[in-house]
């Protein structure tokens, strides 16, 4: 009787403790949106210099760029024609990227499925290796004696069927 009535005392305790929490993500729910909207203000009042700021900092490496590009005394052709650009795609995109310049590595001559420079491409197999990996499968089951013979039998029918 005094288990049951302290079991009924805990989860009172419990419920009351969420109900506390629960009250106090909503007050850091409200204090967020409070911040947020201070923010934005701040950005739209802001919004003015925050543009001119950006512009300067890309006319400035646009400038940057171009003085070195003339004190190498070379064009832009002929810094993309170097041999370390060679074989490799040079993307530069100005409003849709906001003044991106990508370079990617260099190309191979693996196929489609071989070519990626993260390793982690997974290709297809065919037919005959998965029924090889599944039978393989199939008899470490039997040997560790996880199945017995007639299920070997019957699930080496059907594997060889398919």
């Amino acid at each position: 009787m005094v288990f049951k009535q302290k079991e009924k005392e805990s989860k009172h305790f419990k419920s009351v403790l969420m109900a506390y929490f629960i009250l106090l993500l909503h007050v850091f729910l409200v204090a967020g949106l409070v911040i947020m909207v201070i923010f934005f203000r701040g950005i739209i009042n802001y919004m003015m210099w925050i543009f001119i700021g950006g512009s300067i900092a890309i006319i400035a490496s646009g400038l940057h760029f171009y003085k070195r590009m003339k004190m190498e005394g070379k064009t832009l052709k002929e810094i993309l024609s170097a041999h370390r650009y060679s074989g490799r795609t040079v993307e530069i995109s100005f409003l849709g990227g906001l003044a991106s310049l990508k370079i990617d590595g260099a190309k191979s001559n693996l196929p489609a499925l071989g070519s990626s420079s993260s390793g982690n491409v997974k290709q297809l197999e065919d037919p005959e290796s998965i029924r090889y990996r599944e039978f393989s499968e199939l008899v470490r089951l039997l040997e560790n004696d996880l199945i017995t013979l007639e299920e070997y039998n019957r699930f080496k029918e059907r594997l060889f069927k398919s």
